[in-house]
């Protein structure tokens, strides 16, 4: 089994978005408040070692059972303390997580285990891969299908529940093009690891380009192989799951495979997407997802090439 290698590396601190950098920032300003506060103790004990040590014929200390003023200090630097960083952080929560207003740019919803990508404004779906413009305030709707999931690239900072029967939003704004990769962070069942996010963060231009290429119905076959792979696709039950535009195919209980191969990977994530490995998911799913809930129809090898040919030529 292949791991793509783009799913290897991935960082907390490197901000690639606006609301990223100011949640960086504030765990910059705890970071400093928690290492003076810890240098101020750390001194201080070393102090009263060497202020108060025990010394050959030395009296007792003085016991000192009550001192207002050193109280009084004692209760105003973690209250001051506190205050600014309570302010600190409503400061970035109003700027990060502000009201959802308008139309959402994209829907997703959560399935086990994969991830529903839609773009109301053109009508394009796609599944698990997720293209967004750069410079742009994104606003981003969830759904799940099913348990409660969680949509987080790290690079963006945003971390957002994806709860069944409630609809919660964030809000987005990528600083720079790029692959991004992330997860699901909430368990979700027994493959929840592979529940992977891929995001090609691109500019307006590139943006705009492959929505236009999606919007397109699936291409038609273009020999005879092929032609019996729909027609197998068709009547196999497959359509009764999946749908692939410009086809009886409706159904959106599993991925929308009108443009498969335009995909770098399949299941996720899980592995390239290749001719090979879409035939070893056909023929035996459970082997190669277990718990997946992509049924093991049994198919004749000949009856899985005709698919897979078909499938293949979906860019």
């Amino acid at each position: 089994m292949h791991i793509s290698t783009l799913f290897l590396f991935q960082s907390v601190l490197h901000s690639a978005s606006t609301q990223a950098s100011e949640i960086n920032k504030l765990f910059g300003q705890f970071t400093i408040a928690a290492v003076l506060l810890l240098l101020f103790v750390s001194l201080l004990i070393v102090y009263i070692c060497i202020r108060f040590r025990d010394r050959p014929g030395s009296p007792l200390p003085e016991q000192i059972g009550k001192n207002n003023r050193l109280e009084l200090l004692m209760f105003i630097f973690p209250v001051v303390t506190i205050a600014v960083l309570l302010v600190a952080t409503l400061r970035t929560i109003n700027r990060v997580m502000k009201p959802a207003e308008g139309q959402p740019d994209m829907i997703v919803t959560g399935h086990q285990w994969w991830w529903e990508v839609y773009y109301p404004a053109t009508g394009v779906t796609a599944a698990n891969e997720f293209h967004l413009p750069i410079h742009k305030n994104l606003l981003i709707e969830f759904h799940s299908a099913d348990v409660v999931h969680d949509w987080w690239v790290p690079e963006f900072g945003n971390k957002m529940d994806v709860v069944p029967g409630r609809n919660n939003y964030i809000w987005l704004n990528i600083t720079q093009p790029g692959n991004f990769i992330g997860a699901c962070s909430e368990f979700c069942g027994a493959e929840h690891a592979w529940m992977r996010i891929k995001v090609f963060a691109e500019d307006e231009t590139t943006f705009n380009r492959w929505q236009e290429a999606n919007k397109k119905t699936a291409n038609l076959p273009s020999d005879e192989l092929s032609m019996k792979g729909m027609l197998m696709f068709q009547s196999r039950s497959c359509g009764t799951c999946h749908r692939i535009s410009g086809t009886p195919s409706t159904a959106s209980v599993g991925p929308d495979l009108s443009h498969l191969f335009s995909r770098s990977t399949m299941l996720s994530g899980m592995m390239p997407m290749n001719e090979k490995n879409l035939q070893a998911w056909i023929s035996d799913p459970q082997n190669v997802k277990p718990d997946a809930k992509m049924p093991d129809f049994i198919f004749s090898r000949d009856t899985v090439n005709a698919i897979v040919h078909y499938l293949t030529q979906l860019k």
